[in-house]
């Protein structure tokens, strides 16, 4: 086995933070948002390594932050349980934070894909999804856990992380009756998975063999790896191989790259692990001073940026040198693209939309 000598020198860094970072997010026109135990988000030019814009409005430590996949909003979340809605183009706060949006710390947040519905994760084992058109509670999901993560699929799921377990639901269709709607849509809760082990998720694009979603876990405590599951029957979700190997101390986050090849994770034993999925390697090792809370990919996926108790993000380099080697990057990726439509059709056909009965 080859041995990976960590890289401690990114390529820059961004140091205006006045404590510990704990969430990054990233524009595709190359702008980046991040939050810190400081109480303010910031927003970056990634091209220059300015400060844009000094975010403020948090009362208490920022938590968690999220972009919405149309650009339009960043939304934030902190330690109190206030939430607060930004302008994606301008940084400017839309309205007056959301106070008690949670009894307690919102830990996570994520978008719905067509950016319709934000969905928050609270220290208070509530989930709760947003309109983002109101910006009022649609749904309100009891997890019987705290919940560590939530995230959506472009396939019409939702994991949430808890310290019981991973819950997955499925969004039902509303019935319509001579035209006329007869319910709003629900959540149905399909089997959990994994013990209480487990604090961020990513899912990966359809596997183009099976026709279904992945699920990537990154675990805590005394199982720092990396699990990766499947539902094979529509209901029942089984772990697919061995665990991914190589952190010693909690994985506090994990990214996917754009194109689905490569994972990230970022782990309170100072290192950042970046994963090639054709063959679950660990390929780079990129390394803190401190705990790394954070991790997420450049829009272009040619660099990681990561932070965390050094109050700081660090960038590092990625290569498309590291794509499995059994063929061009132009190949791979057309192979993907065909695969993936394949797997969507038989992923629609396993997965079909629950509709409320009359």
């Amino acid at each position: 086995m080859t041995t990976i000598i960590p890289s401690t020198t990114p390529i820059r860094t961004f140091e205006d933070h006045g404590d510990r970072v704990v969430a990054v997010a990233v524009f595709r026109d190359e702008r980046m948002v991040t939050g810190s135990y400081d109480g303010m988000l910031r927003l970056w030019d990634l091209k220059t390594g300015v400060v844009l814009k000094k975010m403020e409005g948090h009362r208490s430590r920022v938590q968690a932050l999220v972009i919405s996949p149309d650009e339009k909003w960043i939304v934030s979340g902190d330690k109190c349980g206030e939430l607060i809605a930004w302008h994606g183009e301008t940084g400017e706060q839309h309205n007056q934070p959301i106070n008690k949006a949670h009894d307690s710390c919102i830990v996570s947040l994520d978008f719905s894909p067509d950016s319709s519905e934000l969905a928050s994760g609270s220290s208070d084992t509530t989930t709760k999804l947003w309109s983002t058109s109101s910006w009022q509670v649609q749904y309100s999901l009891s997890c019987h856990g705290t919940i560590r993560c939530v995230r959506y699929s472009v396939y019409g799921l939702l994991a949430i992380a808890t310290s019981h377990n991973i819950q997955i639901y499925r969004k039902n269709t509303p019935y319509y009756n001579y035209g006329n709607r007869c319910s709003t849509p629900t959540w149905h809760s399909m089997e959990p998975i994994g013990g209480g082990s487990n604090y961020s998720l990513a899912w990966t694009l359809l596997d183009g063999r099976t026709g279904r979603p992945r699920l990537l876990s990154g675990g805590i405590g005394t199982n720092p790896t990396i699990q990766e599951w499947e539902c094979s029957d529509g209901l029942v979700w089984m772990q697919v191989g061995d665990p991914w190997k190589g952190h010693f101390k909690d994985i506090r986050a994990i990214s996917l790259n754009p194109s689905g090849t490569l994972l990230a994770s970022a782990s309170h034993d100072n290192r950042v692990r970046l994963w090639r999925l054709s063959d679950r390697k660990n390929i780079a090792i990129f390394k803190h001073s401190g705990a790394v809370n954070c991790v997420t990919f450049s829009a272009d996926g040619k660099h990681v940026l990561s932070g965390g108790v050094d109050k700081k993000i660090s960038e590092w380099p990625t290569s498309e040198d590291i794509l499995p080697e059994d063929g061009s990057k132009d190949g791979l990726m057309k192979e993907q693209t065909m695969h993936q439509a394949q797997a969507y059709s038989d992923f629609k056909a396993c997965f079909p939309p629950l509709t409320l009965m009359t």
